[in-house]
């Protein structure tokens, strides 16, 4: 056979491996996906996925352990049922059931998909002679109106082929074989494993309401009455355990009166007028974003319940829609993107980029909105990753930047008066950081804080909470993101950089104690390092008391407290989450904030005695001091707009009103996610606002098995959730987190819940 790539084949640069590999690995995927929710026994029933651009179709092979199931044993069969031997694969007989799936794959151009399995519910009907009729609007809507009996015929015959051939010609997605299980079909292979599922949906509940009719009774033979009734059973306890599990939706009224940014802004704008504080009095009363913190306990409950049933997300026919807003509405983005493929690795040099379909172009940032290539405008809950509470663009600040600049350049080389400008007002504002070390980004912060903990305690161990994100230093890519992976993401890494690195899995102070206990065998910890809020911005949040807690630990272990405050530092407030919380930490990084969303956006600052190590000469600390720098580190223009932009902060109220902001938001999407009746959590510390759709950053490695089986497909919904959002113009952080501003009004919100209601009605069953 011709082994050479052709027009519309999965994917070319692997056919000289194992031809058609896309299609045999949706087989394989929808075999293992129908496995684990028990659409299929080990060796019964067939799976095929057709091939783009050939009369092709990728099928199981015969009396196959589909558990054990791999790529290179899924069969190829043409249009006319011919199994087409090829050197990539097995040598696998096919189904003996292909020639059916032939005639439908003829018969309906739309099916790229087909489940056929024995299911004793629908074996049950069939004796019965009872096709389903229309139970529910999701039925007619996905299987059609009846879900029809086909006659019987013996299997593997051309017989039997026809029969089926002529029914699916109806148009209708699922239908019963006499004495042969079930067909469905779907145009992609989610779609046909969705319907054999809403199939057995249907089945149960047809079956049981013929059973329990009254003055009727329906005789079904033993053999298949013990194998529904004892499927059913099992399933009971299977759906009785997920209502268990099941919480409560977040009630909002529909009458309720949300929160709102705007009626904050004129409070916070009159009160702070003419004001004249000491330094150290300003960040409490100025306030904080977060006007009640979430209940902890609830929101994991949630959470946890979300992750527990199967993903919930887009139509298939809305997601076509989705992709094709891209195709049509973003081209220019495409074609620029694709250039830069050539000359950037992976075509982006930021990661918030890397976006599904294919990273945005962005040519326009304005306040609350951006505007692509192509001249979309989207409303911008990204904020370039946080930076800009004050709205993108923010003219004020532009302009005393652009002054600066004017008079001495970007960079000068030696001191500048905003250096001090800049260590002063975060001092005025964080009185716990009584020095600071400008540098050029939270990740360059962080290998500073932690070289300088070790250089003051003379300790070697580290220890970060599970999950976090410290930035890209060796010492810190450990159990990142998903807790419990140690050293799953450091490619490139010796073992010896990551030997003094711990990791305590999120909030569970137990765990942490024991790890600052075993490290003493290993000379001692040197920090504990924490984002305050929790791994991830809040993915995880953490307890109200967790800070104060690990400040305690801390201090028995005599282990300094590292607060990363990158994304937080500001954002909570002008004092920062330490100040929130009131707990003081002995180093706080900041980033992001710290420059007004200028480069060179990071430092780290805390006590003066721990500082001194950052020093040089005769002011590091006997001699101990470390080395860091950086040709552009505190350079005029990232010290002036820090400087500036904190100085507006205060002056506006604009972390209390991104605050509000957040929380109309938050409300708002409670609402909704009620009104749908959708598994979805919605939650917010302040202007950092989290909508979890998958919950894929919830799996971790205390659950190994649902992490390895799940990853994939959660987080494949995050994307597509991510550009639904993005083709109703709105911009995300990755589908599942919002940075509010300044710039968000009531309007923004309210105009930003109308897309999302959109977006959610777009959901599978709703």
């Amino acid at each position: 056979m011709d082994t050479r790539p052709h027009p519309g084949t999965d994917d070319p640069t692997e056919e000289c491996a194992v031809q058609h590999l896309t299609s045999r690995q949706h087989v394989v995927d929808m075999c293992r996906t129908m496995l684990a929710r028990g659409y299929l026994k080990a060796t019964e029933g067939n799976v095929s996925v057709r091939v783009p651009g050939h009369r092709l179709y990728a099928v199981t092979p015969s009396n196959y352990d589909y558990d054990r199931m791999r790529v290179a044993d899924i069969c190829l069969v043409d249009f006319d049922g011919k199994h087409v031997p090829d050197d990539s694969g097995a040598g696998l007989a096919p189904s003996i059931e292909c020639g059916m799936h032939a005639n439908i794959y003829r018969e309906r151009p739309d099916v790229n998909a087909i489940v056929h399995t024995h299911q004793p519910y629908a074996s049950a009907l069939a004796f019965l002679r009872k096709p389903i009729p229309a139970l529910t609007d999701e039925q007619v809507r996905f299987l059609g109106r009846e879900v029809a009996i086909i006659d019987y015929a013996p299997s593997g015959t051309s017989f039997l082929a026809r029969n089926v051939q002529k029914k699916v010609a109806s148009g209708d997605n699922a239908f019963i074989i006499a004495n042969h299980g079930v067909v469905a079909v779907g145009t992609d292979p989610d779609r046909a494993v969705f319907n054999m599922a809403l199939l057995e949906k249907v089945s149960i509940a047809y079956l049981l309401a013929l059973t329990s009719e009254a003055g009727k009774v329906y005789t079904i033979p033993t053999a298949i009455r013990e194998i529904a009734f004892g499927k059913l059973r099992a399933d009971e306890k299977r759906i009785a355990a997920q209502l268990t599990e099941a919480v409560e939706p977040v009630r909002v009224p529909a009458d309720e009166e949300l929160p709102s940014a705007d009626a904050t802004a004129a409070q916070v704008t009159t009160s702070n007028a003419g004001t004249d504080e000491q330094p150290g009095t300003e960040s409490a009363r100025l306030g904080y974003a977060i006007s009640e913190y979430p209940d902890v306990d609830d929101v994991m409950r949630r959470l946890k319940a979300l992750t527990a049933q199967p993903v919930r997300g887009l139509r298939h026919d809305a997601l076509l829609d989705v992709l094709n807003y891209f195709d049509t509405k973003c081209r220019a983005s495409k074609e620029i993107t694709d250039r830069a493929k050539q000359r950037i690795p992976g075509g982006v040099q930021h990661n918030l980029a890397f976006n599904y379909p294919f990273p945005l172009a962005i040519d326009k940032a304005e306040g609350a909105y951006l505007v692509d290539r192509d001249g979309n405008t989207y409303i911008d809950f990204l904020q370039a990753g946080g930076p800009t509470i004050l709205g993108s663009n923010y003219g004020p600040v532009n302009e005393r930047v652009a002054e600066v600049v004017r008079d001495c350049g970007p960079v000068t080389g030696l001191f500048h008066e905003y250096e001090l400008k800049l260590a002063e007002i975060i001092h005025r504002f964080m009185p716990h950081v009584q020095m600071y070390r400008s540098l050029g980004s939270g990740t360059e912060a962080v290998m500073a804080a932690v070289r300088g903990a070790r250089a003051f305690t003379g300790k070697k161990m580290v220890i970060k909470v599970g999950g976090a994100y410290h930035g890209w230093s060796d010492t810190m890519v450990y159990g990142l993101r998903v807790p419990g992976t140690y050293r799953m993401n450091a490619k490139g890494i010796p073992f010896g950089a990551t030997a003094r690195t711990r990791e305590s899995f999120p909030h569970d102070l137990g765990q942490l104690k024991r790890k600052l206990i075993e490290n003493r065998l290993r000379g001692g910890t040197a920090a504990v390092v924490v984002e305050p809020v929790g791994p991830e911005s809040g993915t995880r949040p953490a307890p109200r008391d967790f800070n104060a807690r690990v400040r305690e630990l801390c201090d028995e272990f005599g282990a300094l407290l590292i607060f990363d405050e990158v994304v937080t530092g500001f954002r909570l407030g002008l004092g920062g989450a330490a100040g929130y919380f009131g707990v003081t930490p002995d180093l706080t990084v900041l980033g992001k904030t710290v420059s007004g969303g200028y480069p060179m956006a990071g430092g780290v600052g805390g006590r003066a005695d721990v500082m001194a190590v950052f020093g040089s000469g005769l002011d590091g600390k006997s001699g101990a001091h470390i080395q860091v720098g950086g040709t552009l580190s505190a350079n005029p223009l990232s010290c002036a707009a820090g400087y500036f932009a904190i100085e507006e902060m205060a002056r506006t109220g604009a972390p209390v009103i991104a605050g509000r902001a957040g929380d109309r938001l938050t409300r708002g999407l409670q609402r909704l996610i009620d009104s749908y009746g959708l598994p979805y959590v919605a939650y917010n510390q302040g202007s950092i606002v989290h909508l979890e759709c998958s919950g894929v950053m919830l799996l971790d490695m205390r659950n190994p098995v649902k992490l390895l089986k799940e990853n994939k497909a959660r987080k494949r919904l995050m994307e597509q959730m991510g550009a639904a959002y993005t083709a109703h113009g709105i911009i995300t952080l990755a589908g599942s987190r919002m940075y509010t501003s300044m710039a968000d009004t009531d309007e923004v919100i309210d105009d930003a819940l109308a897309r999302f209601d959109q977006v959610f009605a777009l959901v599978e069953g709703v």
